[in-house]
């Protein structure tokens, strides 16, 4: 394959082009693994570059992370889907297929919707952070009114701190929920069935602030970089997401919560070895020292199971 050398890429096309999330190709470049340059604020990227990165990743080291299965394996292992949008599920992904014969897929939808999604058979393993405010839990209230009749686990991945992103020197002194009042200031919102909106809705329900009050609440993108990112350019004053993405976006943040970030499995026939396979993974010393080298991550409670039904 031949790509013309003054063909370039947005970093969301890279993603695209090789399935991954945004966030995956910021770390990359971070690392220096990916070479980008500049236009204006825009990272892009060269193709020659792309193209020599994807033929480096055919080394046999990287063609099948799990090395070519037997036939008899391929035969019997369907692809599993993992919903969510951290980078780390990709290193989930990674792992998985290196201790099993499934090929990992990824979606990345928000956290309800990728519940919905499992609720009807679309979703093998769903990550979550869905913070309730009657209860001041994560994610159990939520599973247990969606997965009804269904069994299920539920394991921490990571805690991480979210809060709000605003720009540097944080101008307008924002410190807690109840500032986003101030009607000077222009908001980003995230789109509806994020973990990321549901936070920012309980908040607003239970601090008793009127959604309307929030300049640019209707104004919505899909991702926590994106956010970032609009409060980086300017077209916003502050979102709400977390802590790593505003260092790999380079906007100043606000921590306001530590959120639980789980992953559930339903119990089924069907999903046994994947439930043993993904509790073994988690709560592996190797996997939680990569989660633990990324930053901005507790693993204090990974790999714990958090509730489980019988």
């Amino acid at each position: 394959m031949h790509m013309p050398q003054e063909l370039s890429y947005t970093i969301e096309e890279v993603a695209q082009l090789l399935k991954v999330s945004k966030l995956t190709i910021y770390d990359l470049v971070k690392k220096g693994e990916l070479p980008v340059f500049r236009v204006g604020r825009q990272m892009r990227m060269d193709a020659k570059d792309l193209e020599k990165y994807i033929a480096t990743s055919k080394s046999p080291a990287f063609t099948s992370a799990a090395g070519p299965p037997n036939r008899n394996e391929a035969k019997e292992a369907s692809p599993l889907v993992i919903s969510g949008q951290d980078m780390v599920l990709d290193l989930l992904g990674q792992y998985i297929e290196k201790n099993s014969g499934h090929k990992a897929l990824r979606s990345h939808k928000g956290s309800l919707n990728g519940l919905i999604s499992m609720y009807n058979g679309e979703a093998d393993i769903v990550s979550l952070h869905m913070f309730d405010g009657d209860t001041g839990e994560y994610n159990l209230p939520y599973i247990k009114k969606i997965l009804v009749g269904y069994p299920y686990v539920l394991l921490n991945l990571l805690s991480r701190k979210a809060g709000l992103y605003v720009r540097k020197g944080n101008p307008f002194n924002l410190a807690a929920w109840t500032d986003l009042t101030n009607d000077k200031l222009t908001f980003i919102n995230r789109e509806r069935g994020s973990g990321a909106r549901i936070l920012l809705d309980e908040q607003l329900r239970i601090n008793k602030i009127p959604a309307k009050s929030l300049k640019g609440y209707e104004n919505e993108e899909s991702n926590h970089l994106s956010v970032a990112s609009a409060v980086s350019s300017g077209a916003a004053d502050v979102g709400v997401g977390i802590e790593k993405a505003a260092k790999l976006v380079g906007v100043d943040f606000v921590p306001l919560i530590t959120e639980r970030y789980d992953l559930v499995l339903l119990k089924t026939l069907k999903n046994e070895e994947l439930i043993k396979t993904v509790k073994t993974i988690v709560a592996s010393i190797p996997f939680q020292a990569e989660i633990d080298a990324l930053g901005d991550y507790d693993i204090s409670k990974t790999g714990s199971v958090i509730h489980e039904t019988f």
